[in-house]
């Protein structure tokens, strides 16, 4: 099914947060708003991208399926944000 530019933020919204919550950031790194959709909508599409490619299948999990997956790549990505951040 395909969602719009809205379910892409509160889907991006939600994981961002749930990230974030589960990794806090050290002062300093990019908070806010806009940087923890951003965040979620990354993680999304990173996780989107390794369903379709990697694993040749296209999820449809719904929305939790939704929020855990892009949960999953916005972790990914904060791990990779810290480890290039820090040096």
């Amino acid at each position: 099914m395909e969602h719009g530019w809205i379910w892409w933020i509160l889907v991006g919204g939600i994981a961002g947060i749930l990230a974030k919550a589960l990794t806090p950031g050290k002062k300093g790194e990019p908070t806010g708003c806009v940087m923890t959709i951003l965040l979620g909508i990354g993680g999304s599409v990173l996780t989107g991208f390794i369903m379709r490619n990697l694993l040749r299948t296209s999820g449809g999990g719904g929305f939790a399926g939704s929020i855990v997956g892009a949960t999953i790549g916005a972790l990914v990505l904060i791990f990779i944000f810290k480890k290039f951040w820090s040096k």
